[in-house]
């Protein structure tokens, strides 16, 4: 029966809805496609239909065609904010909220806010205007869609920083702006997107037309993901049946038979073609309830399968399979249905009729994929028919409530006549078949109509009937009894499924509320193995791993068998392949346990021993979907003390960092004033004895103490962020000539191969930094090169831009990897001979990233180590 009333879920989700502002976004593959354009068009309808629009921020990037549709607005002003001695604007929140429009137009969605806005991220600014109840337009690209940043990131290769969470497109409207590769690539060539030069180093990279291809599709797809899930929702909310195939989803129903597992798999194949989404799904039925151990198996073991080839799985109960697939097919509102198909006798399906004809009848819109699901099952043994008959004492139980029947009608004939004394026997027929099952209820009927015969038919006391229409009261008792038996058993399977599925969800939300209250290792260790003892009936186990070995986190009951080198193989398989072995799977089925893990998007982060039940088997198909709730709740806690702790982590980091950094300036301003004591105490001496080689010594000394401390001091200013970066057009031979000449003292015996170009291009640095970093690698080159070795300073014009590298004929870089050279206090081979304080390079890659400039490591062609500086082509600057 059809469940025609709205889905709650929905109804709540339509009603939050109601109480915000309406998003919607104008979604992109990338940039240049005209999202910001669109955006200002419609927004430019809505304001000459009389709707309330400002202009709350918009990114022209000097586009003459986009800045023409800006004037028609209001523009709410900007709000400048102080950041390391610049003015930066970022859009006016407060006085958005202020002025309070209809619809407010809010470019860039996944733009990064300066440090002192109110929240990190734009798109939490549109948050709040929403909560406000103001309607907002914004643009994105796919390649800032979080669940996407991967994969983007795979094939083209640039990682995308500033992203939003998916969840912003649950209540979303979506527009894509499309535009096809050919001519978005002849707008870059026109320069209508970026810059001519950086255009050409785009269109080699990013913006090639085989990852526009892919971020088409993907901003397409997920455009009609949004639309399809948003349809569901209005559907579920008005209660309208159909399929409403806007996209695909895929169901696979399983069961007992030989070949589900097929099925499964087709399953997969199919939804992976359509990249929809999929569910596997198990119909129980009364008949469920007389599986053998191994059909259960079979059960539990293809929806394991299920679930690991990534597909929801649902346990259904239902009268029959039929009425339980139909009904499910409208709730998930499926569009492809894989089924499979026995090979049965005539005879079985005259008397059963087929599953897949009656769903092909009466499913519309529904493709259906009918697989032979193996062999022909193999005919019922003797065992099989005799099996599930009661035992006497039910029947004994039956012939007494019969007998007080006939008592009963014998003392109730003379009131009521022999005519209504036949309905009394309906009375323990039913009787027995709800207390009993359904052939104890056929056996009473029958006896019944027998002692209605004996007892209240003539002739009395024999089983003669003389009167024909007697012979017809006696089958249609008979028959209504038997019918009343069935109906009785019916409603009893149903009352049985239906009861251990309220207490089945009952028992996940006390494990959940159970969970909640816990915030510890030990005690959620000890509470999942408690709750999961309590609820499966089984010994429960849970295993972490420290140092590389099992360890027993908790188990229940205390007395739990000990696990057994095959039973640790399975464990050890589970946490490093993150998949379910030992008994009942399809991995080290030797084991007695069966192991599940924890997985989550943190990794595996326990594992779960589950031992057999009393009889011996394996959670069996009817808790297959208990189990699976119950270990996905455990994972969750699991995941949540996690974070818990990385957050921990972070804030004493952070706190030592503080302490680190605050330590460190200290220590640089307290020194310099001493410094400063003593190097003029060394002049004063000079001039006193202007021969002397101690005072070259100490003055040497001093230097490199100056900058040691001026090291100190530049490393706190990383750490803390407070670099103060101001571009510039720089000349590197005057760069380069400038450094060498501050370091003549140190770079006294090493001969100085200057091989930069006077007709480089200019590149754009903070010249202040960049001679930090030049003063650094030199000084790291007269350390760590070799006695009186010579330094090369090469510069190059490439594709890109420009290139600056400064090799040394040392021993060259320690062994590992070569990006290992720019952390904090590592120092290299040679240090030993001059010293060195492990900052100069940390600080060298910290400026170098302030200002856009790559700093790479690598041994030179001919020795020694050699460090290169690349100006890209957005950096440098034609003479």
């Amino acid at each position: 029966m059809t469940d025609d009333r709205p889905s709650p879920d929905a109804l709540l989700r339509a009603a939050r809805r109601a109480g915000r502002g309406r998003l919607k976004i104008f979604l992109g593959a990338a940039p240049g496609v005209g999202k910001t354009f669109e955006m200002l068009r419609e927004g430019a309808e809505r304001l000459a239909a009389g709707v309330d629009v400002v202009l709350a921020i918009v990114e022209t990037h000097g586009r003459a065609e986009t800045e023409a549709l800006v004037t028609p607005f209001e523009v709410v002003p900007r709000r400048l904010i102080d950041y390391q001695g610049h003015q930066l604007a970022e859009m006016d929140l407060d006085a958005v909220l202020a002025r309070r429009p209809a619809l407010a137009l809010v470019d860039e969605f996944a733009h990064t806010n300066v440090t002192g806005s109110r929240h990190p991220k734009r798109w939490q600014d549109v948050a709040e205007l929403r909560d406000a109840g103001i309607d907002v337009y914004t643009t994105l690209n796919i390649q800032h869609v979080e669940s996407l940043n991967d994969v983007v990131a795979s094939f083209t290769r640039v990682r995308v920083r500033e992203t939003v969470p998916d969840g912003v497109f649950d209540d979303a409207e979506i527009e894509v702006v499309d535009l096809p590769p050919d001519e978005l690539i002849e707008r870059l060539r026109a320069g209508k997107v970026y810059v001519p030069a950086e255009a050409t180093r785009a269109l080699d990279r990013f913006f090639s037309k085989a990852n526009l291809s892919a971020l088409r599709e993907m901003a397409l797809r997920r455009a009609a993901e949004s639309v399809d899930r948003a349809m569901l929702d209005d559907l579920d909310a008005a209660a309208i049946p159909g399929t409403f195939a806007g996209g695909e989803r895929v169901l696979v129903a399983v069961s007992e038979l030989a070949g589900a597992d097929a099925l499964v798999r087709v399953g997969k194949r199919l939804a992976d073609a359509l990249k929809a989404p999929w569910q596997a799904v198990f119909i129980e039925t009364p008949r469920a309830a007389a599986f053998k151990d191994d059909q259960r198996r079979a059960v539990a073991q293809t929806l394991s399968l299920a679930a690991s080839l990534g597909a929801t799985i649902a346990t259904v109960p239902a009268a029959s399979v039929t009425e339980g697939l139909l009904t499910h097919i409208d709730g998930m509102r499926a569009t492809q249905l894989v089924i499979g198909r026995s090979v049965r006798t005539a005879w079985f399906r005259l008397r059963h009729g087929s599953v897949v004809d009656r769903v092909l009848v009466a499913s519309r819109n529904l493709a259906v994929h009918v697989i032979p699901a193996g062999p022909t099952p193999p005919p019922a043994r003797v065992s099989d028919w005799t099996s599930g008959w009661s035992g006497p004492g039910d029947y004994a139980i039956a012939a007494l409530l019969i007998a007080a029947t006939v008592g009963l009608g014998k003392l109730s004939e003379p009131l009521i006549g022999a005519g209504g004394i036949d309905l009394l026997f309906l009375l323990p027929v039913i009787i027995v078949a709800s207390r009993f099952g359904f052939r104890p209820g056929i056996a009473a009927s029958l006896l019944a109509g027998l002692a209605y015969n004996f007892f209240f038919l003539v002739p009395l006391y024999t089983f003669t009937i003389a009167d024909p229409q007697s012979v017809l009261t006696q089958f249609v008792l008979i028959g209504i009894a038997a019918f009343s038996a069935t109906l009785t058993d019916r409603l009893r399977a149903r009352a049985r499924i239906g009861t251990r599925s309220a207490e089945e969800n009952a028992a996940i939300a006390a494990f959940g509320q159970a969970l909640a209250r816990v915030s510890d290792w030990e005690r959620t260790s000890a509470t999942v193995c408690e709750e999961m003892h309590r609820l499966l009936g089984v010994p429960i186990v849970l295993l972490n791993w420290q140092e590389g070995e099992a360890q027993v986190a908790a188990q229940c009951p205390a007395d739990a068998p000990i696990l057994t080198p095959v039973d640790r193989a399975a464990a050890d398989w589970a946490w490093s392949r993150g998949e379910a072995a030992g008994a009942g799977t399809g991995t080290l089925v030797a084991a007695d346990w069966q192991f599940q893990p924890l997985k989550t998007a943190l990794g595996v982060l326990a594992v779960v021993a589950i031992g057999r039940q009393p009889s011996g088997d394996p959670i069996g198909a009817d808790r297959a979907m208990l189990l699976t709730t119950l270990l996905g709740q455990a994972a969750l806690s699991h995941e949540r003390l996690r974070l818990e702790d990385e957050v921990r982590e972070v804030s004493v980091l952070k706190e030592r960092d503080r302490l680190r950094a605050a330590l460190l300036s200290s220590i640089g301003h307290d020194l310099r004033t001493p410094l400063t004591a003593v190097a003029a105490s060394i002049d004063s001496l000079a001039r006193q004895a202007p021969a002397s080689p101690d005072i070259a010594t100490a003055r040497a000394e001093v230097d490199r103490l100056r900058r040691f401390l001026d090291n100190l001091l530049d490393m706190v200013r990383i750490d803390t962020g407070a670099l103060n970066v101001e571009l510039e057009p720089v000349d590197l031979t005057d760069a380069v000539a400038a450094a060498a000449a501050d370091l003549r003292d140190v770079l006294a015996g090493h001969p100085i191969d200057l091989h930069v170009p006077p007709d480089l291009p200019l590149v754009t640095v903070d010249p202040v930094l960049l001679h930090h970093i030049l003063i650094n690698l030199l000084a790291n080159a007269a350390v760590h090169g070799a006695a009186d070795g010579r330094i090369a300073i090469i510069g190059h014009r490439t594709i890109d831009g420009v290139t600056l590298a400064l090799r040394d004929q040392g021993p060259g870089l320690p062994p590992g990897p070569p990006d290992a050279i720019f952390e904090t206090f590592v120092r290299g081979a040679g240090s030993d001979r001059r010293g060195g304080s492990g900052l100069g390079l940390a600080i060298s890659k910290g400026f170098a990233d302030a200002m856009g400039v790559r700093i790479d490591a690598r041994n030179g062609p001919e020795g020694g180590a050699e460090f290169v500086l690349r100006f890209d082509a957005v950096a440098a600057s034609p003479v």
